[in-house]
């Protein structure tokens, strides 16, 4: 992947992963919000760099827009971040990120997230996520125990509480006091939390407790 894209990725370095149907509310570039504070982050708690891939509609002028956003990012970061963005994805793409990276990121508008499957196949994968609790997340998520959560739960009338600004700002708290020093400095955990991510999620997100469900709870009712 490093040969193909020339990205220059280093192994050493904390990778985070978002792949993505780049439709607006999914936010493909709220990691991006305030650049100035993730450079510092960068530097001041430990390296971080960035692999994004998706698709957008031919007909969502919005999602067409994001990714040139990201690619726009990605130059300007060059010399801190590494951030690339995986052109062409597809199920092969897929399957190698969900299982080449660090942290998996997953940043909707909620309560807009149906589901959330990359981040179901990075569990199973070991690989904790990073996620705003809409979708498969609410039930997945014990923190700092399968990841972290970005913001608090939605809730029915209260949609400001999840401003685009105040989820950013979580994103970063998140990354600078709780993953980041976790992968750095005590590396026996942040393998522990690998496999909770396994353990607990991978057990319990899968095709065969889906099937299941829909037989017991809508098929045969």
């Amino acid at each position: 992947m490093n040969r193909k894209y020339a990205a220059q990725m280093d192994a050493g370095v904390l990778t985070l992963g978002f792949a993505w149907r780049a439709a607006t509310y999914k936010r493909g570039d709220l990691l991006f919000s305030d650049l100035e504070r993730l450079k510092r982050i960068s530097s001041r708690s430990g390296k971080i760099q960035a692999i994004c891939a998706g698709k957008a509609h031919p007909a969502d002028q919005g999602g067409k827009e994001i990714i040139q956003h990201v690619f726009q990012i990605a130059q300007a970061l060059h010399k801190e971040i590494k951030v690339t963005y995986l052109e062409d994805y597809d199920m092969f793409l897929a399957q190698m990120l969900t299982a080449g990276v660090d942290v998996w990121l997953n940043t909707p508008q909620p309560p807009l997230e149906a589901s959330g499957t990359s981040g179901m196949k990075a569990a199973l994968n070991g690989v904790p996520s990073l996620s705003v609790l809409d979708g498969w997340w609410v039930e997945g998520c014990i923190e700092g125990v399968t990841g972290w959560a970005i913001g608090k739960p939605w809730q029915l009338g209260n949609e400001e509480g999840h401003d685009r600004s105040q989820d950013a700002a979580s994103l970063y708290d998140k990354l600078e006091n709780a993953a980041i020093p976790l992968y750095y400095n005590n590396r026996d955990q942040f393998a522990e939390v690998m496999r909770h991510c396994i353990a607990l999620n991978g057990s319990f997100f899968n095709t065969h407790r889906m099937l299941q469900q829909y037989i017991q709870k809508a098929y045969f009712i």
